[in-house]
């Protein structure tokens, strides 16, 4: 599948358009993570790649408009894929983009692709229409849908060798993953509401009068919903704050990568933050500018300093 050339792995033509086939994908669907794996040396970039599209096809079957058992059919069906993938069986003629390209980044890189199963596992829940009660019910679907993505990418990344508490860095991952799909939550709670999906726990909702839920642009009579949103913001401010230490162990790259996803969802939590009913009223995002911004202070090192610091002066 793949030769040497002068220190570089080159991969064989249908491979390569099996990769350029998800980084299209990636590019036109994903335009946050976009920005972030654009850092990435090419293999790195391509494999990250890879596992975006495989879940970006999960999730498209449980955003759908096809019946509960019919999505839960093809996400089994993805699940075979993802066994075929595990196993090594999709050779690089395979007819599916996606797949190929996975297979061959989980020969470059120790991905771990169980992963892969519990992102399958959370959009079932989905499917199923669970709702959460309380913060740790909510935890276990936000572990599955973007705590595992985290871990992935870690296959991904790896960590700097030398780096102090890289044991570690499997569960830094998985709360970054934690903290950028609660400010998804808090970004999407009006397009959720009118998807008749409400992922805020319930006990939340009760405690600020939001109970009814949020099937306009206001919230509902007499509810607190900017204590509500303040609220959950803290709880994310400080997922953000366990999952950056993450950062000084990944190389200079991943580090910038993973600072850029993270800068620009911290970003969007301030914009939440200074104003929680603009999220009822269409989806809060950055400007392309202030994206690249983040970017550059990413690959400058700039944020992973600033956390660096922070996590000693938390940990002395």
């Amino acid at each position: 599948m793949n030769r040497t050339v002068e220190g570089k792995t080159q991969v064989s033509a249908p491979v390569q358009a099996a990769y350029s086939y998800c980084e299209a994908v990636t590019g036109q669907q994903a335009r946050n993570f976009a920005y972030g794996i654009r850092l990435l040396p090419a293999a790195k970039r391509r494999a990250m790649s890879a596992l975006y599209a495989f879940s970006r096809r999960v999730d498209d079957i449980g955003d759908g408009a096809l019946e509960p058992e019919v999505k839960a059919a093809r996400l089994e069906d993805t699940r075979a894929l993802l066994g075929r993938v595990r196993a090594g069986e999709v050779d690089e003629d395979d007819t599916d983009p996606v797949a190929v390209a996975l297979s061959h980044a989980a020969q470059e890189f120790p991905i771990p692709l169980g992963g892969l199963d519990e992102l399958i596992d959370g959009v079932l829940m989905d499917v199923h229409g669970q709702t959460y009660e309380t913060w740790d019910d909510l935890k276990v679907y936000c572990r599955c849908v973007a705590g595992a993505i985290g871990r992935l990418s870690l296959g991904v990344f790896g960590t700097d060798p030398g780096a102090r508490h890289a044991e570690r860095a499997p569960e830094y991952a998985d709360t970054l993953g934690l903290a950028l799909q609660l400010t998804n939550i808090l970004r999407d709670v009006r397009e959720d509401a009118e998807g008749g999906r409400t992922y805020l726990p319930a006990d939340d909702l009760a405690k600020f009068g939001c109970s009814a839920g949020f099937s306009g642009s206001e919230p509902p009579p007499g509810a607190d919903f900017a204590g509500l949103v303040h609220f959950e913001v803290r709880r994310a401010r400080a997922l953000f704050a366990e999952g950056y230490r993450l950062l000084p162990m990944l190389d200079r790259r991943s580090g910038a990568c993973v600072a850029a996803m993270a800068g620009i969802y911290r970003r969007l939590l301030d914009r939440i933050e200074r104003e929680p009913e603009a999220v009822l009223s269409g989806r809060v995002s950055l400007p392309g500018r202030e994206k690249a911004l983040v970017a550059v202070r990413g690959l400058t090192g700039l944020d992973a300093r600033h956390i660096s610091r922070q996590s000693a002066r938390r940990l002395s």
